[in-house]
């Protein structure tokens, strides 16, 4: 050992590592208990955590298939005469998500959701020659910071907006979205191939069961994660992601693509066809250098997709479906409870607004529930936008109080030139002085929308989440509504001649 740290100066070599005495196997059992039992375990019908990682029931079928030794010690399949068991477990995961997807071709799987949408990002950089990467609404935001990273050693712009032009290699969208709305794939595909751009659909596999693949609407690209296909949440991985693409990108796939082929006697066997990495190709010529792929969790996605069958997997995307809109519209009943996007269709997660979420959350812990996720620290850039539109409805709100004040003040109040007694008059003055502070307080409000907070959640299966969108034109309508608002007002308050004069300032034109 001396000649070996020879290199090492002695003052910094450690001679004594003081480890503490080491445990008996019954202790260290103990031990693991122990720790085991400081986690928090919820039921999985009490489990509304969405957000990209769901608790789904994983038949027993799976966990007998990727219990096998041949394949959870099995090793890079580069052997084909001695890897056919995993090679075909590989080739089935590639044509279930070519299926699924309704994509020409799909490879052996990646590391993740995230890490599917930026190889995807790389391949429409290779592909279209482009250095911009458009994010179009909301986008997982682990995926975008992903790409973001993936993007900074290659000189590509990864931002966020649904207008490409002609320097944009890709528009990336999530259907359903982060927040569990659906959105215009359609249109967000057309878009993208006028400016000559990929489409790059991430979606989520159950989905696809009741939604049109992304085939269908003609995408370049599909990525999306595969944990909801039989894998536990496990702490956050591992996890599988998988990328399907049409046949014309089939060279650029990261990864490997496993193939089949025919010996001299026409059996078919199983082979590694395409691994597009510096070690297999030129570097120059190389998309990515992701060597590997999750073959266990494939295995296991693989296992569950062929279990459920198309049938099966319907019936789950149809209970999701129902059961997420029966909750949303139970929650939507208690006091200060809303949906963030009344408007838009959603399938089995739903943004909510609710009222002091953090300690909500704590006391639905203690009753052991798992509640939503708050994504306000997630989605940190809309809480502004939250704000205002909430206010927004505030100033509307505190408008038509003011007409009702008024309105009583001149039901009250006698149309006459005669004196008013002064308590009367006293009473009118304070009703239109309040009237005027509410109307224009609502028009700053919406003004300035600076002011304010407000909470909500994704619900899986319900998810909560939280995120608004076209703000200028809500702003422009509240605006709209608290200036009628103050013109209704005068003729109203002619009525009374100590209110005409303070709501008549309420009826100049906004800023």
């Amino acid at each position: 050992m001396d000649a070996l740290l020879g290199d090492i100066p002695p003052s910094l070599r450690i001679h004594d590592l003081k480890l503490a005495r080491g445990l008996s196997e019954f202790e260290t059992m103990a031990a693991v208990r122990d720790l085991a039992a400081a986690n928090r375990v919820f039921a999985d019908r009490l489990t509304f955590r969405g957000g990209g990682v769901y608790k789904r029931f994983i038949p027993t079928a799976v966990a007998a298939v990727t219990g096998k030794p041949e394949f959870y010690t099995a090793y890079t399949p580069y052997q084909p005469e001695a890897s056919q068991g995993t090679l075909q477990a590989i080739y089935e995961f590639q044509t279930l998500i070519a299926e699924l997807t309704a994509m020409d071709v799909a490879n052996a799987s990646l590391y993740d959701g995230a890490t599917a949408a930026a190889e995807a990002a790389m391949m429409a950089y290779v592909h279209t020659g482009r250095n911009e990467v458009l994010v179009a609404g909301y986008v997982h935001p682990e995926y975008f910071q992903v790409m973001k990273v993936f993007g900074e050693g290659r000189g590509i712009k990864v931002r966020k907006g649904d207008q490409p032009t002609k320097k944009t290699a890709a528009v990336i969208f999530q259907q359903p979205d982060f927040l569990g709305l659906l959105v215009d794939a359609r249109g967000l595909t057309q878009a993208a191939h006028d400016a000559g751009a990929l489409a790059i659909a991430c979606v989520d596999p159950i989905s696809l069961a009741i939604l049109a693949p992304p085939g269908e609407y003609g995408a370049d690209i599909a990525v999306g994660e595969g944990q909801q296909l039989g894998l536990a949440p496990s702490y956050g991985g591992p996890h599988v992601g998988f990328i399907a693409c049409q046949k014309e990108l089939t060279r650029k796939l990261p990864g490997r693509l496993v193939g089949t082929a025919y010996d001299a006697q026409g059996r078919r066997g199983f082979v590694l066809s395409l691994a597009a990495r510096e070690q297999h190709i030129r570097r120059e010529k190389a998309t990515s250098n992701i060597c590997t792929n999750h073959s266990l969790c494939a295995l296991a996605a693989s296992v569950y997709m062929t279990y459920m069958g198309p049938y099966g997997l319907r019936q789950i995307a149809d209970v999701s479906f129902r059961r997420a809109h029966h909750l949303a519209e139970r929650l939507s009943l208690l006091p200060g409870w809303g949906m963030a996007f009344p408007d838009r269709q959603f399938l089995n997660e739903f943004p909510m607004i609710v009222p002091k979420p953090g300690p909500l959350m704590r006391r639905l812990a203690r009753k052991g529930i798992l509640g939503g996720l708050e994504v306000g620290r997630l989605h940190a850039q809309q809480r502004p936008a939250v704000q205002a539109h909430l206010l927004a409805h505030l100033a509307t709100a505190m408008a038509i109080l003011g007409t009702v004040c008024v309105t009583a003040v001149a039901a009250a109040v006698p149309r006459t030139t005669a004196p008013v007694d002064r308590v009367s008059m006293r009473w009118a003055q304070a009703a239109a002085a309040s009237a005027f502070i509410l109307v224009l307080s609502g028009s700053l409000v919406v003004a300035t929308g600076a002011s304010g907070a407000c909470g909500a959640w994704p619900l899986c299966g319900g998810g909560f989440s939280l995120s608004f969108d076209g703000l200028p034109s809500v702003q422009l309508l509240h605006r709209g509504i608290a200036g009628v608002m103050g013109l209704l007002l005068l003729p109203v308050c002619s009525r009374c001649s100590g209110a005409t004069a303070m709501i008549a300032l309420c009826a100049r034109p906004w800023p």
